[in-house]
């Protein structure tokens, strides 16, 4: 990947780890004018984000208060790896989730 669709694509994957709401901002940021380097961390995001609410909804209900922290603490280090790649300019998929995501979201971003 050459260093122009990593620059003009920067902002947009950073903003893509911004709360669920900032992934939709990328998203539809993307939409216009697609930049492979920003959909690649919107991918990234969207299953962390995804993966958050499970963890919020479900899991929460079921498995208890702690367990659910420990997951959303585990999610929210995720996030960091994410951001930091995403600020360096590196396409570095997040550890144990980052090849199923990619799989899962190919066509949305």
């Amino acid at each position: 990947m050459d260093n122009y669709t990593v620059k003009e694509g920067k902002t947009m994957a950073i903003i893509s780890y911004i709360t669920w709401i900032g992934t939709l901002i990328a998203y539809f940021m993307n939409n216009e004018k697609r930049n492979s380097f920003a959909s690649f961390h919107i991918r990234q995001a969207i299953g962390i984000s995804l993966f958050s609410l499970v963890n919020s909804v479900f899991l929460l209900k079921y498995i208890g208060f702690y367990a659910a922290g420990f997951i959303s603490l585990g999610l929210l280090i995720l996030l960091i790896i994410g951001l930091i790649g995403a600020a360096q300019g590196e396409q570095k998929k997040i550890p144990l989730f980052g090849d199923l995501f990619q799989d899962w979201f190919k066509g949305i971003a």
